[in-house]
């Protein structure tokens, strides 16, 4: 007698996820920062604009010492930065590097680490090209981006 089958009953499909839709992403007024509540999270990598700030506060304060400029910005009511005072003092080794990254590229203040560009006359191409695309209204892929 030969085996049988065992069939499983159909089965209803199951309904969608219930997706909140995306929001889009509006321009800003001033470059992206990690400040964040003092409640919510302990360290996370700060912006170039932020890293811009503490060295100006610094500037402002010549005589504190690293550990207070680190629980100044610690104890903030809005928008605390974290850092320890290691990170502060390799900062502070490599602010000449960080000041020149201003100029680098337009999104610079808003990036957390230095972009690799290995060759600047097309990077300045792109970014020109975006510009102009976004002027007319157009959206820019990144399909477009390499392609271009």
């Amino acid at each position: 007698m030969p085996p049988t089958l065992s069939v499983c009953k159909p089965q209803p499909k199951p309904a969608p996820y219930a997706r909140k839709p995306k929001q889009r992403q509006t321009q800003r007024d001033g470059p992206v920062t990690s400040a964040v509540p003092t409640a919510i999270c302990p360290r996370a990598n700060l912006t170039l604009n932020d890293w811009l700030t503490v060295f100006a506060f610094i500037d402002k304060h010549p005589d504190l010492s690293q550990d207070w400029v680190v629980e100044h910005f610690h104890t903030q009511q809005e928008g605390a930065l974290r850092f320890t005072q290691a990170t502060l003092s390799r900062k502070m080794k490599a602010r000449k590097t960080l000041e020149e990254q201003v100029h680098s590229h337009p999104n610079a203040l808003s990036g957390k680490c230095p972009r690799a560009v290995t060759s600047p006359e097309v990077e300045r191409a792109l970014v020109l090209w975006v510009w102009h695309m976004e002027e007319k209204g157009e959206s820019v892929s990144g399909p477009m981006l390499h392609k271009k």
